[in-house]
This record gives C-alpha cells, sequence and structure tokens, in this order.
C-alpha cells in the first residue's frame, strides 16, 4: 500500500508500507524531485544493463529524506512549514517513508532500528530548525490509519 501526506496541494511525505510488492519498476516521486524513491521486483534471471551515471550539475533547495525501517515501531508527525502540527501515522518494520516538504518527528513507539538516505553535503546545524513537539494529548490519525 502506498500512502501520500498532503497538505495544500504539497505532497510531505509518501510511505510505502512492508506489504507493498508490484512487479516491474514503480516510481512514487515526481521527476523534479530531488530525492527518487522508486520499488522495483524483478524475475530471477532479470538483467538491468550495466552503467554509470553521467555528470549532471543539480540544484538541491530542500533536504528529503528517506527511511528505511529495518525493526521496531516509530510514530511520525507531520507538521506545516510554518511548524503547524497536522496528524501523525505509525511506520513497522519493513516500511520505507520519503519526507519531502513540511515538517516532521517521530517518537520511537519500540526500539527501532533505521536507515536514512538524503542529499548531502550536510550542512551541521544551519541544515534544520527545531520546534516542540506536540503535545501526545493532541495526537491525531487519519481515519483507517493502521
Amino acid at each position: 500500500m502506498i500512502k501520500r501526506i498532503l497538505y495544500s496541494d504539497k505532497l510531505l511525505a509518501i510511505i510505502i508500507a512492508n506489504n507493498y510488492t508490484e512487479p516491474g519498476i514503480h516510481f512514487f516521486t515526481p521527476n523534479d524531485f530531488s530525492q527518487q524513491l522508486a520499488f522495483m521486483k524483478h524475475p530471477i534471471g532479470k538483467i538491468i544493463q550495466p552503467h554509470v551515471h553521467n555528470a549532471v550539475q543539480r540544484e538541491v533547495h530542500f533536504t528529503k529524506e528517506v527511511l528505511f525501517i529495518r525493526k521496531g515501531k516509530i510514530r511520525v508527525d507531520f507538521y506545516t512549514e510554518h511548524q503547524a502540527y497536522l496528524e501523525s501515522y505509525i511506520l513497522e518494520t519493513g516500511d520505507v517513508i520519503l519526507l519531502s516538504e513540511g515538517g516532521h518527528g517521530f517518537e520511537m513507539l519500540e526500539e527501532t532500528e533505521m536507515i536514512e538516505v538524503k542529499q548531502g553535503p550536510y550542512a551541521g546545524e544551519m541544515d534544520k530548525t527545531r520546534f516542540e513537539p506536540v503535545k501526545n494529548g493532541s495526537i491525531k490519525y487519519p481515519e483507517n490509519e493502521r
């Protein structure tokens, strides 16, 4: 299952549930995203032709990051770019999320292992603005959220 988290016509995130499976190559991000995300399922014997990537100048203004939940369970909280809380989702072992716009924060609901992939180079504290998280009594989940 694929979830697209939208706010005011902005794509805040894409969640790929751990049970998603479709044959072939499926890109979930628009071509203009600085971070591309796809799911690939190939049969035995499929060959991906060897290749190198060409030098192409790209301009990145905002960090997009991908988290792979290797083990555990977390709550991801979504915020507007002005730090207003929107809603939360639960991510579990095997889920993948691309965070593309707005703000986000996390609470570990179980001991968790994650892998993060994002653009570099890392700009240290200039890379982000930290703010107070939503209070536990104010957490909202969309209908039919697992």
